[in-house]
């Protein structure tokens, strides 16, 4: 495999790499599976948003469903990385998959019979979030046991696609079909495409986590390797934690996410924005709202060089410094399609900071550790953006819009410069030698 996927390293094609989509039935499978069900996905979070609505009329009540969903992630992101390091990860990713297929079944049979109720559709809303909190942790972790290293920033690119893919078209094929056929028709197709994400998972050979303390991507062939076959000792979330605070390239990438997610993440202020600069109104919020998701999707389809990138820590630094000065030109600017240009970048720039991050986090960490850090890596994605549109409303609050927006940019740029300054290994870490 390795042998075959060299040449592609050197590609000169500004396209997606392909290539582990080639090499690997079982990547294949994977990454096709988890698509269709992130689109699947995408409409039922819709559908479930405007359900709330309709039985409710609050609007109130559709953000708790952000909160009944927020505070599991957060939770067992954590635990699921840590469940991901002791057993079967194979086990653990079908076991959370067809809970979630559950859940999707459950919701269509609600909607069958009729039945209203919000508490149970929150109460639906986060046990799929516990499913994806064990899910994400065994899926990511088991990427670096299916291809070589030189492919898994391909990988992670591709996986960038699933997520903005889902995002922009879950969403909008919800719209739709609820709206010509209703919830019912919507949580049909949602759990039909789960089956895929199913049948992937159970594909795969089993994946213990690799005990042995040498252990990184690539180090030993997919599914196999010393120590693979061994019962695995127990895992502890506080084992990782401390790992992660004596590894200083990995705490980076953390910290560099931190910077974008917490410092300049405007997204809360998208609906005053619309109004008080672009005088527009729902539709000109859509727009904003879309822009980064288009630039991220963008990056993805433009990402074929990223494979000929070694110096991994100074392309994260450098993606982050383009996040935030690109929202901070978004906040100067008064023109809709400026505007729009500015965020589309900063997805952009998003989309090649994740991709390097992740291949960070599946080269650098040992096997037995992948798990646990994966979990970190859902505790700070799905708490990052909360607490920048807390921050961002209320320096909006206190000052204006135009300084939440522009001065968080400017911050989010100076923070991770001297991050940088401070870690400057972190600069020089080479692909080619992954050190934590």
């Amino acid at each position: 495999m390795t042998q075959k996927s060299k040449p592609d390293v050197h590609r000169t094609s500004i396209f997606a790499d392909l290539t582990p989509l080639r090499v690997s039935p079982d990547y294949r499978r994977l990454w096709f599976g988890n698509t269709v069900s992130w689109i699947g996905q995408g409409m039922t979070s819709l559908a479930v948003s405007l359900q709330v609505y309709d039985l409710t009329g609050s609007a109130f009540s559709v953000g708790l469903i952000g909160f009944c969903s927020l505070v599991p992630l957060v939770v067992f992101g954590l635990y699921g990385g840590a469940v991901a390091d002791t057993m079967d990860r194979r086990k653990l990713g079908l076991g959370s998959a067809t809970g979630s297929f559950l859940l999707s079944l459950l919701l269509l049979a609600t909607s069958v019979a009729g039945v209203e109720q919000v508490g149970l559709l929150y109460a639906i809303v986060a046990l799929q979030a516990v499913c994806f909190a064990l899910n994400s942790p065994a899926r990511s972790s088991m990427i670096p046991r299916l291809l070589p290293p030189e492919q898994l920033p391909a990988a992670n690119a591709l996986g960038s696609l699933t997520s903005t893919t889902g995002t922009l078209v879950g969403p909008m094929l919800g719209g739709v079909i609820v709206g010509w056929w209703g919830y019912r028709a919507a949580y049909t197709v949602d759990a039909v495409t789960f089956t895929a994400s199913l049948y992937a998972m159970w594909r795969l050979p089993a994946m213990l986590p690799d005990r042995s303390h040498g252990s990184t991507a690539g180090g030993t062939a997919p599914g196999t390797g010393p120590g693979v076959e061994r019962r695995p000792e127990r895992a502890s979330v506080l084992e990782g934690l401390r790992f992660l605070g004596t590894r200083p390239n990995l705490r980076m990438t953390f910290f560099s996410d931190l910077c974008a997610m917490v410092l300049a993440s405007p997204k809360a202020l998208f609906p005053v924005v619309a109004v008080v600069w672009y005088g527009g109104d729902a539709r000109t919020t859509g727009l904003l709202v879309a822009a980064p998701a288009f630039g991220a999707l963008l990056g993805g389809v433009c990402s074929g060089w990223l494979g000929r990138v070694r110096r991994h820590g100074l392309a994260v630094v450098c993606a982050v410094a383009c996040w935030g000065a690109a929202i901070a030109a978004f906040g100067l600017t008064r023109q809709l399609w400026l505007g729009i240009v500015f965020l589309a970048l900063a997805g952009c720039a998003d989309t090649f900071s994740m991709v390097f991050r992740g291949t960070m986090l599946q080269a650098a960490v040992p096997d037995r550790m992948r798990g646990r850090l994966q979990g970190v890596f859902i505790v700070v994605v799905a708490g990052g953006p909360r607490l920048g549109d807390f921050l961002a409303g209320s320096v909006a609050d206190l000052a204006s819009p135009g300084v939440a927006v522009t001065g968080g940019g400017i911050a989010c740029v100076v923070a991770v410069l001297l991050l940088a300054a401070k870690w400057r290994g972190f600069l020089h870490y080479d692909a080619r030698r992954p050190q934590p």
